[in-house]
């Protein structure tokens, strides 16, 4: 058994003003109740909100103020991310903070929210790092988990917990919540997935284990989420199975076949390419509709309310 006590901190995110001295707080009290946590998390954007006008570089002054935070309680901080001003770019970036105060990666998210963080570079590295005698973790960032490539990537360089901070304000955090539970259970891998209220999102964070069984799910209200994880358990799902059943990590090392798709040829992207621009859509758009009729098996399963928005123009 390898223990380790990590604490969610699904906290109010204000975008009009900084959220730093209110995450202090919420640690300070979250340390004070809890002092057998050894590491904290915060959701994505949750220093500044989800503007861009708080872009700083790092190292900076935010992220100098979580390292005396980690210090103070002696914790692993991941204080959830922050734009940062990398002169020409600007990147959405997490910073990990160990105990000492040091910071050991910092992690730039690699899918925006396109096309509507349009403000925002992509990063293109990897982060994983080690906590000494207990394990391998990996960061991700919100939307990369909608692209399963990301995690499945962290889990191939040994990751046995995603720690994922995300801002999700929309009405698709119900979908969401099954990609966190997928993640978690096709990479037999514990899943941190952190939210925000507020400004920083709806809350309903989620922590799921390698068997893809739900540890907590919060409400939509401020959270304080203590949870000791048993990165034994990750091994052992991962020798014998999930459930005792599938070996899904064994299965895809040991797979008969390349993947097309990720060659990005001519011929393998001749379909994607075909999808058009990644851009915003607009009031009355037609995109994708424009031109095409129904099949004749498609017109037997409609009525002739639904016929008659067929046809475009």
């Amino acid at each position: 058994m390898t223990p380790f006590a990590i604490a969610g901190i699904q906290m109010r995110v204000s975008a009009s003003h900084e959220n730093i001295a209110a995450m202090a707080h919420k640690l300070d009290i979250t340390m004070a109740r809890f002092p057998w946590v050894q590491m904290v998390m915060f959701s994505e954007l949750a220093a500044f909100g989800p503007l861009p006008g708080h872009a700083q570089a790092l190292p900076g002054p935010a992220e100098a103020a979580f390292q005396e935070m980690a210090v103070k309680h002696g914790i692993w901080l991941l204080p959830g991310s922050m734009f940062e001003d990398a002169g020409d770019r600007i990147y959405n970036t997490a910073p990990v903070i160990d105990p000492n105060g040091q910071v050991v990666k910092r992690y730039r998210k690699m899918f925006p929210f396109q096309p509507y963080e349009n403000h925002v570079a992509s990063g293109t590295e990897f982060a994983v790092f080690d906590v000494p005698e207990v394990g391998r973790f990996g960061v991700s960032i919100c939307y990369d988990m909608w692209f399963p490539e990301t995690s499945r990537t962290l889990v191939s360089m040994g990751a046995e917990v995603i720690l994922h901070p995300t801002m999700t304000d929309t009405i698709d955090r119900d979908v969401e919540l099954s990609i966190a539970r997928a993640t978690a259970v096709t990479n037999q891998c514990y899943f941190f997935d952190i939210n925000g209220v507020g400004d920083g999102g709806v809350g309903s964070s989620i922590i799921v284990g390698p068997a893809g069984y739900i540890i907590h799910q919060a409400g939509g209200g401020e959270e304080t989420i203590p949870v000791e994880i048993n990165l034994g358990r990750v091994r052992r799902e991962r020798a014998i199975g999930i459930r005792s059943l599938g070996q899904p990590l064994k299965s895809f090392r040991d797979r008969p076949v390349e993947f097309p798709a990720y060659q990005r040829d001519e011929k393998s992207e001749a379909y994607l390419q075909s999808l058009g621009p990644l851009t915003k859509p607009h009031r009355g758009s037609v995109a994708g509709l424009k031109g095409q009729q129904p099949t004749p098996e498609e017109l037997d399963n409609l009525s002739l309310n639904e016929t008659a928005g067929f046809g475009g123009r």
